[in-house]
């Protein structure tokens, strides 16, 4: 049945539409922290559709309001006063830490961060846009256009001109072996004098951890030191908060509050977990940013009352049941049980992460050289063991990403380390 699914797939959909597995599994259910296929196979699951599913598979608190909302209105779209638009937004304004904060709803975090750019290109009255080395932005036309990850950008051709900065990658590249301090100057000094070679540039958009890059971050403090270049350039600052909000990273409930020492960002982009599965995306601004635009607009999709129910609730679990300190206890428990685990294991470069968000980096044992091939193998074997991770990175996708629902329980991160132990040591 699943072969014969795969088959139907291939003929209809794009040949560049990414399949996990040599023989793609079909997800029909799941609950809590787990999953099943089409064959009837239990997963533990540790990577929640792309860091989707942020609390639990089937969380009732969520298919509850899902299920009330859709038996009153499904849709009415942004042309009406829309009730759970408005709470969802007040909450989220709130916990941005933006002052005088505007939100505006999307359907995905590629959407988000093309909204970001229509914003800030707008404000600033350029096209210049200061991104990431090793960076991922999202699937639109604009969105690839400042995605410093070759893989992962198909076409040179953008509205926009890029300008890629350094400091996303700790442990590579020309400042990896300064300590932090010197790393961050030296990522400063860069910006400088990157800056003196351009003229109006409109932002710096950054992932503080870089997710599909390999879980690859910046010692803490780094956009704190940029701020202070850009906030003398007139730049905004966008962090993009798509993978990393809602206390996933167990410290801190946004990515760039670990850079927060001259403040918050001018701009917030956010999506996948908030709606733990629905559909939700949307961008936080200072009013006078998010205000500038000089034309009409609405969101078809964008806020819908469903999904804008389902992100209340979510939210509401999330906060109530405190998972971001359960993500900073549990995944501090998991990141050290799988460095002890690698230790030993010489195809190993590093373990990264923070919170429920950590990355394995495989290397040729001996060499600094990126294994692919090596990555593919524990990711199958790791699915044949009963635990589903991911993989990225921008060194030719040679990481093993490690994402769990926020609500992990200490027996379940043993469990999953003890099968992601047993797979590295097979492949």
């Amino acid at each position: 049945m699943t072969r014969s699914l795969h088959e139907r797939h291939r003929a209809v959909l794009p040949e560049w539409l990414a399949l996990y597995y040599r023989e793609p599994i079909e997800i029909t259910h799941g609950e809590g922290r787990h999953v099943w296929d089409a064959e009837g196979k239990k997963y533990l699951d540790f990577f929640g559709g792309i860091l989707t599913t942020m609390t639990a598979h089937a969380l009732p608190e969520v298919t509850k309001a899902v299920a009330e909302q859709a038996g009153r209105i499904i849709h009415s779209s942004t042309l009406y006063l829309d009730r759970p638009m408005v709470e969802l937004a007040e909450r989220i304004a709130q916990l941005s830490g933006i002052p005088d904060a505007r939100v505006f709803f999307t359907t995905s975090g590629t959407e988000a961060n093309d909204t970001a750019l229509l914003l800030a290109t707008a404000y600033r009255g350029s096209n210049q846009i200061l991104a990431m080395r090793n960076s991922y932005h999202g699937r639109s036309f604009s969105a690839v256009g400042i995605t410093g990850n070759r893989a992962w950008s198909p076409t040179s051709l953008s509205p926009l001109q890029t300008l890629y900065v350094h400091g996303g990658v700790r442990t590579r590249g020309p400042y990896a072996r300064l300590s932090d301090a010197q790393f961050i100057e030296a990522c400063v000094a860069d910006l400088e004098d990157l800056l003196g070679h351009t003229r109006n540039v409109a932002a710096l958009i950054a992932e503080p951890v870089q997710g599909v890059g390999g879980f690859t971050s910046p010692p803490d403090g780094l956009y704190a030191a940029f701020r202070e270049v850009l906030d003398r350039h007139g730049i905004l600052w966008i962090t993009d908060e798509v993978q990393t909000g809602w206390g996933r990273t167990g410290d801190h409930f946004w990515g760039w509050q670990a850079h927060a020492q001259n403040g918050p960002p001018d701009l917030l982009t956010f999506a996948k977990g908030i709606g733990n599965g629905m559909s939700i995306g949307g961008v936080v601004a200072r009013a006078d940013v998010m205000n500038c635009l000089d034309g009409n607009s609405i969101s078809t999709f964008g806020g819908s009352p469903v999904t804008m129910a389902a992100g209340l609730a979510n939210l509401g679990h999330l906060l109530e049941h405190d998972l971001q300190g359960n993500a900073r206890r549990v995944g501090g428990l998991l990141i050290e049980r799988l460095r002890a685990i690698c230790a030993q294991l010489p195809a190993v470069r590093e373990v990264r992460g923070r919170g429920l968000m950590a990355g394995i980096e495989l290397v040729r044992p001996g060499t600094d050289e990126a294994d692919p091939q090596a990555a593919a193998a524990v990711l199958e074997a790791a699915r044949e063991g009963g635990l589903l991770i991911g993989k990225g990175g921008g060194h030719d996708t040679s990481v093993l990403r490690i994402a769990p629902p926020l609500s992990l329980t200490v027996a379940e991160a043993e469990e999953g380390a003890s099968i992601l132990e047993r797979a590295l040591r097979a492949a």
